[in-house]
């Protein structure tokens, strides 16, 4: 999605009907926070059903952090998470026949089946990888920030990270030289709440995440990311300082997941009234809400596309299950070998 920002005509437009951004926008946000939804409500019926194997981590109630970011960034920006990531590489386009055969493990997925649920990857949409050891991916989201800086590309990188990783040693390092050196990266902590199954208050005398950034004056903010607006925003806010030179920002999109932090927690260290009052801003329900109030669309044109999206991710489950296993010999590639690399040997 463009940037809502460089459609001025259409934002003034927007605001006669009492919505802050054009019906195009909070129609693609629909669209593509559905087909997240959609795409992982099935997901964790094949993991019970046993046709996706190891961890599974999923991202119900969290679309809006995914969606507004990308429509708020530009196309050649980068994105990296961490292993909660089907949704990322689905709001920028990824095909989702590609995310499911990763997910079976197929030759046709995104990771060529090597990477299953946690390594998602694609070049093509900037998607610079899941990555399935907690913090791992802030250092190297610094460091694509950094090349984006070093090639004069006036791109930036956006670093997802769990509530829990700011537990890591590796986030403090990465803040310092990040403010240091002015990297253009928005480091995003997507606070569930929870991290595997302890909550906030439960592993540190600070709660509000954001204040974290203040150490290394570092500009930082708390973000109401059941909203997708506000993330759009915020995000928005962060690209252009990046973009100006003015190096990093910490944000701590406040977000709630709907399931488990994998398919094997039973979620015991919560309440059922707690779910249920999160459910009550579902940032789906809210977009759907705006569109109908707004008269964008109707409750029949909303429906086609609910048609639309669960045609795209029948269709997804089809091609993963006709799609072939990779053949043995793929173990010894793309592993630590360079085909045409000139070295001798002794």
């Amino acid at each position: 999605m463009a940037s809502v920002k460089e459609k001025t005509p259409a934002k003034a437009k927007a605001a006669k009907t009492g919505a802050k951004y054009p019906k195009e926008t909070y129609m693609k946000w629909y669209e593509s926070m559905q087909l997240m939804r959609k795409f992982e409500e099935v997901a964790g019926q094949l993991y019970g059903r046993q046709k996706i194997r190891g961890f599974c981590h999923l991202y119900i109630g969290q679309e809006a952090c995914a969606a507004g970011s990308v429509s708020a960034l530009q196309k050649g920006d980068k994105y990296i998470t961490a292993y909660r990531d089907h949704a990322h590489p689905l709001a920028l386009g990824t095909s989702p026949n590609a995310i499911m055969a990763e997910l079976f493990a197929k030759a046709t997925g995104v990771s060529k089946g090597k990477g299953g649920s946690m390594h998602m990857f694609d070049k093509e949409v900037g998607f610079v990888g899941g990555h399935g050891i907690v913090g791992a991916q802030i250092p190297l989201g610094a460091g694509l920030g950094f090349a984006e800086k070093y090639n004069k590309t006036g791109k930036l990188c956006i670093c997802y990270m769990g509530d829990g990783a700011v537990r890591q040693g590796a986030f403090h390092e990465t803040l310092n030289m990040a403010m240091l050196w002015k990297i253009p990266v928005i480091f995003v902590i997507e606070n569930n709440g929870y991290a595997m199954g302890t909550s906030v208050k439960r592993s540190s005398n600070v709660t509000d995440l954001y204040t974290l950034g203040e150490a290394y004056d570092m500009p930082s903010e708390p973000v109401d990311a059941m909203s997708v607006e506000l993330v759009h925003e915020a995000v928005s806010r962060a690209a252009e300082r990046a973009r100006a030179g003015e190096g990093p920002t910490l944000l701590e999109f406040r977000t709630y997941r709907y399931k488990g932090h994998s398919m094997s927690d039973p979620m015991k260290y919560r309440t059922r009234e707690e779910l249920e009052e999160y459910k009550l801003r579902d940032p789906i329900e809210q977009v759907r809400k705006s569109i109908l109030d707004n008269k964008f669309a109707t409750e029949e044109e909303l429906d086609a596309i609910d048609q639309k999206v669960k045609g795209q991710v029948d269709e997804s489950v089809r091609f993963a299950e006709e799609s072939p296993y990779p053949d043995p010999s793929e173990a010894f590639k793309d592993v630590y070998v360079q085909q045409d690399y000139p070295f001798i040997m002794e």
